[in-house]
């Protein structure tokens, strides 16, 4: 990921809703026998600006996705948004996966499938148009889209990164 533009943001000023993304039953083959373990994906967000992702391990479930939460909330990201959507087309790459966010008008929903439904759901974006291009991996869909995500920028943030009027980045 880009880390130019990501901005951080402390989870304890927030309140934060979780989303499951994935659970995964992985087993340890040993002497002994098989040991299974469980890995979930969750997605934490406010639903209004900051979304964040984390994998949890652990012999049970409910620990497994707990892990997760507590991961999520250490690697939250601000996405603008504007009219509820995003402020332009973007791809995201990560590893094998890629994915393609799109803004939409007011009406259209999240077109979304999957664990990029649950990251942009998360993040508080209204009207999306998304495609997953690459890999299906959860993983890896995740980590795309918040690649994406991260990488977007609103005209204001360019105006100021520019050093310009936000007229004279519309009109050149």
């Amino acid at each position: 990921m880009a880390l130019s533009n990501i901005k951080r943001v402390k989870s304890s000023e927030i309140e934060l809703k979780d989303r499951l993304v994935s659970i995964q039953r992985v087993a340890k083959v040993t002497k002994g026998g098989r040991t299974f373990s469980f890995s979930a994906i969750v997605v934490v967000g406010d639903e209004n600006g900051i979304v964040g992702f984390g994998l949890g391990k652990a012999k049970e479930v409910t620990e497994a996705i707990t892990k997760g939460i507590d991961d999520a909330k250490k690697n939250l990201v601000k996405v603008p948004i504007i009219k509820g959507t995003v402020p332009h087309a973007q791809y995201g790459k990560y590893s094998g996966g890629s994915v393609l966010i799109k803004p939409a008008i007011a009406g259209t929903g999240v077109l979304a499938g999957g664990a990029m439904r649950a990251v942009l759901e998360s993040a508080g974006i209204k009207d999306v148009l998304a495609k997953s291009l690459g890999s299906s991996n959860p993983h890896n869909v995740v980590k795309a889209t918040i690649d994406a995500l991260a990488n977007m920028r609103d005209a204001y943030t360019v105006a100021q990164h520019r050093g310009v009027d936000l007229n004279k980045v519309f009109n050149g």
